[in-house]
Parts: structure tokens; sequence; C-alpha cells
């Protein structure tokens, strides 16, 4: 349930990163784009694993680590957040999701059969291929950045970092319960 409340607020973040977008980089809006048909199907997935999981999607709260991390995005999409920044953050976020998925899938990993559709949702060629797309977008946003706006890309880069290590600590308390 964390997870789909997460996907919900992301979107309104996306929506913003779109807008940031500058107007002539018609190929990054096109990327860009793409992750909203992701988020349509995300967010029907999570719909219909919650059917399966008996959860009640509409009477479930944000935990701490989930509240904070939103307010964190609602502080990117904010009108002087300048686009290398919030395109920083938004790879950023996406790149961990793949990776730390990815990471189940590995030839070792001894990931359980229950998980392994989540795993192969996120953890997909397909998706890493979108994540090294936003990768050259933000670097191109970054190098045509003044010092001081990579200076709070960089910082926005570390508290996405943060926020991922306590929303995953989170779910993992959430499993063990």
């Amino acid at each position: 349930s964390q997870d789909y409340i997460f996907v919900r607020e992301f979107v309104r973040f996306l929506a913003s990163v779109l807008l940031k977008t500058p107007k002539n980089s018609t190929k990054d809006i096109d990327i860009i784009l793409g992750g909203f048909v992701a988020l349509e199907q995300e967010i029907a997935w999570f719909r219909k694993e919650a059917l399966n999981w008996e959860v009640d999607l509409l009477n479930c709260s944000p935990q701490k680590a989930n509240q904070d991390y939103c307010r964190f995005l609602e502080s990117l999409m904010q009108p002087d957040v300048e686009y290398a920044v919030i395109i920083v953050a938004f790879w950023t976020i996406e790149v961990v999701y793949c990776d730390s998925f990815a990471t189940c899938l590995e030839f070792d990993a001894k990931t359980p059969p229950l998980l392994l559709e989540a795993c192969q949702r996120w953890g997909n060629k397909g998706f890493k291929q979108y994540c090294t797309s936003l990768q050259q977008i933000a670097d191109k946003a970054l190098d045509n950045a003044p010092r001081d706006v990579q200076h709070k890309a960089e910082e926005a880069f570390t508290q996405v970092l943060r926020n991922e290590i306590e929303f995953w600590n989170m779910s993992y308390g959430d499993a063990m319960k």
C-alpha cells in the first residue's frame, strides 16, 4: 500500500518534471512522457495486486518515511527549483528502483518466487534502458547548469538516497510483521 500511495504522488512530481523540461528538448520530452505510461500501468498493477492480497488501498495511510519522501518531492515541484535539480532527482529515484529490483534477478539471488514478478517488472532491461536515457538527460542538464545549481542537484541526489533508504527500511519492517 505504501508503494501505491507513493506512486500516486510521484505522478504529480513527474508532471512537474515535464513542465520544467525545456520546450526545445523534444527527445527528452518524449522519454519523460514514457514515464507516464509506465506509471499508469504500475498503478493498475498495484490495484490488481491489492485485490489479490486483500489490501484496501482507499483506506491506507502513508507512513512517516512515505510522508517525508512525498514532502521532499513537493519541495522539488516549486517554481524556483531548476530543471537540472529536478531531473537529477527523477533519474536517481528511477535508477535506484531499477537497480534494487535487478539485484533480485541476479543468478545467485535467493529471491522468493512470490517476489519474482515484481523484480521482473522493475528490474528488467527495458526499464534499465529508460534509466540510462534519463541519466543522459540529467547529465546534459548538469553540463549546462551553473555551479550553484550543480551543487543543489548533488544535494537532491543525496536526499533521494536518504529517502530511499528510509522507504526500503519501512517496507522491510512491514514485511517482517
